[in-house]
């Protein structure tokens, strides 16, 4: 064993954790099937009631505005893959927060963690490289999906409001277009500057189906999705909407609760999975805060070296089978 090149070990590790990859990622697809699914029926049901069919041949009217955009912006296009998926997750966050300053922020940030742990920490190039790319790619997306999840928590939250106030406007003899924009003046954000975005959207030309498939497309949420349906369903076949809007309401007041219950229940497991998941790094900060130089042959060693990718690979599967065990479908 000790006249093998730790190089050959090293490579012959790396092959297989790519083929274990290769099968965790083959797990994954096979796992989000069924939200392809849900996201093929509801392309089909777009399709169908989509808001260009009362539009005829000539399309959805729309009015142009030329932007332009700096030469720095267009190097980020072709570097970034899919900027426009990045783009749209900035603009779910509701905050001002363009692709430009999102990249500058996550070079800085991967530039001082690789400053920080290769000199102040001592680590090797390879290591303190790998923590500077997890810092600037990692980081900033957490930090994004989190953001944009407490703006849909929220939305979520006021939403059932919304569609009372549609409600009472449609029963007080306004016009649904009308009913929209009182909702934009008179709850808080982010619900709010979305109704308002759908109000201005149609005063400047765009039919209210283009600009409600418009915003659930960009909220990505399924109780904005089941408000567009429900109207879409309406106008088609016709039936008393304000009756439609408010079983809609309680619909999705019954959701929150039963997602609040679920919650409850799964919050052991979730408590588990964190601990379980950083309990390892947290150790070895102490072990080498306490003895660098013990704690120096895990990632100087190249045996250790590959014990450590073995044990960060199955750690992954670990708290991705807890997550998908703690994530029901509701």
């Amino acid at each position: 064993m000790q006249n093998i090149n730790p190089d050959i070990i090293i490579g012959g590790v790396f092959l297989a954790t790519l083929l274990l990859m290769a099968v965790l990622f083959m797990g994954i697809t096979i796992l989000a099937g069924p939200q392809r699914d849900l996201q093929r029926r509801l392309d089909r049901f777009k399709e169908r009631f989509a808001y260009n069919r009362s539009l005829g041949k000539g399309g959805p009217r729309s009015i142009i505005i030329s932007t332009n955009t700096s030469s720095f912006e267009q190097a980020l296009r072709q570097i970034i893959p899919r900027p426009g998926e990045l783009r749209d997750r900035l603009s779910r966050t509701g905050r001002d927060i363009s692709l430009p300053k999102y990249v500058v922020v996550s070079v800085t940030l991967a530039v001082v963690s690789f400053i920080a742990m290769a000199f102040m920490a001592s680590l090797p190039p390879f290591l303190a490289g790998l923590f500077a790319f997890l810092m600037g790619v990692a980081v900033p997306h957490l930090v994004i999906s989190r953001m944009i999840s407490k703006r849909i928590q929220k939305f979520t939250k006021l939403f059932p409001e919304a569609i009372d106030l549609i409600v009472r406007g449609l029963k007080s003899g306004l016009p649904i277009n009308e009913s929209i924009a009182a909702v934009g003046r008179e709850l808080a954000d982010p619900v709010g500057v979305e109704f308002r975005g759908i109000a201005d959207a149609v005063k400047v030309g765009k039919t209210l189906e283009e600009a409600l498939w418009l915003t659930a497309t960009r909220l990505n949420t399924p109780d904005f999705k089941f408000f567009v349906i429900s109207l879409a369903v309406q106008k088609e076949t016709g039936g008393n909407l304000a009756e439609t809007l408010g079983n809609l309401s309680d619909i999705l007041r019954k959701r929150q609760q039963l997602k609040l219950k679920i919650k409850a229940m799964a919050a052991e497991g979730k408590a588990s999975a964190y601990i379980i998941g950083s309990l390892p790094f947290v150790m070895f900060g102490l072990i080498r805060l306490i003895n660098p130089e013990y704690a120096a042959v895990l990632y100087t060693d190249p045996r250790a070296i590959v014990i450590s990718f073995i044990g960060l690979f199955w750690m992954a599967i670990g708290v991705f089978v807890i997550a998908k065990m703690i994530n029901f479908e509701y």
